[in-house]
């Protein structure tokens, strides 16, 4: 099953770290319709009808059925047991599921946890190894493991979009590039900027994030799995930003890797900031975009001074990498 994570409805943010799992629904309600796959990218930002409710919820799509790529679910996750207006509000975020009533579940609190990891496997990506706390799985053998909770973030290594960056890190670093100043945007988890740490150890990595719960994520995460914070070489430095918007992430650039796991619409936006703290030669590894979304988006970059170098495709998810010309 495939499955993308919406924000809290009125959030700012990317759309990408926000994950439904946070303690604010524990002890909660699900309200679940079908839906098109058009509906549920449409839901990928932002939702101001949503806004109207007091305690709006926290949205979740999910493809059940690859082999029906149209046919996606949404799942409404609410505090309390859901009325009918809010019934309604969510039932017009899908006009798809017309005359369907919905099915509402209540999940209790002491299965929150168990549910928010449940089926979650140990996913390999090239050299990376990523669990939950939940696996009782041993890595391989030489494999670069770590444990990321199935939580308050977006970035467990489970989506194509994780999964796809894990696959170019390695990539670059077996065909010999070797990268000393990187930073990792829309970071979520940390688990990016981790695995460029693992395979560059003396590079000066930095992770950031719209969304000051996935910084703190990213702390916990990095305690978890040994990775020292800060500013320095073998080092995470963590900053609580809009892309690189930031003054200590503006006086870090420029960068020789630039990783950017978060929409399609931001990352074209982004596109100009992104380019400008790219090092002539350096790589910017672009994901969380949909195949008929990666044209625009390597556009904008293009318009940027940059060339696309490198494709992985999982699935309808392309992660791209880009190699900034030199003038």
């Amino acid at each position: 099953m495939s499955a993308r994570p919406r924000r809290r409805a009125g959030a700012k943010g990317d759309g990408v770290t926000g994950f439904p799992f946070d303690a604010a629904c524990a002890g909660s309600w699900k309200l679940s319709l079908p839906c098109t796959r058009a509906e549920a990218e449409a839901l990928a930002g932002d939702v101001p009808q949503l806004a109207l409710l007091d305690e709006p919820p926290v949205l979740m799509t999910s493809e059940p059925d690859p082999a029906a790529p149209d046919a996606w679910r949404l799942d409404a996750y609410v505090e309390a047991e859901p009325d009918a207006a809010t019934i309604a509000l969510v039932r017009d975020l899908v006009p798809s599921a017309v005359g369907t009533a919905p099915l509402i579940e209540h999940i209790p609190e002491e299965d929150w946890v168990t549910l928010s990891q449940a089926g979650l496997e140990p996913i390999r990506a090239g050299r990376f190894y990523v669990r939950t706390p939940a696996s009782a799985a041993a890595p391989p053998p030489g494999a670069i493991a770590f444990t990321i909770e199935a939580g308050r973030a977006f970035g467990t290594g489970h989506h194509e979009t994780t999964t796809g960056c894990l696959m170019m890190i390695d990539r670059m670093r077996a065909s010999g590039l070797r990268f000393d100043d990187i930073v990792d945007v829309g970071t979520g988890t940390g688990l990016l900027a981790f695995a460029a740490l693992a395979v560059w150890p003396r590079a000066r990595v930095a992770a950031s994030d719209i969304d000051p719960v996935a910084i703190e994520v990213t702390a916990e995460n990095a305690a978890v799995n040994g990775v020292a914070i800060g500013r320095g070489h073998g080092r995470v430095a963590l900053a609580t930003a809009p892309g690189l918007a930031h003054p200590r992430l503006r006086a870090w650039a420029p960068y020789d890797l630039i990783v950017a796991n978060i929409l399609a619409g931001p990352l074209v936006e982004l596109a100009p900031m992104l380019g400008g703290a790219l090092l002539p030669g350096g790589s910017l590894v672009l994901a969380g975009l949909l195949d008929h979304q990666a044209e625009r988006v390597a556009a904008a970059y293009r318009r940027e001074g940059l060339r696309l170098a490198d494709t992985i495709r999982l699935g309808d998810w392309p992660t791209l990498r880009m190699i900034k010309r030199r003038r």
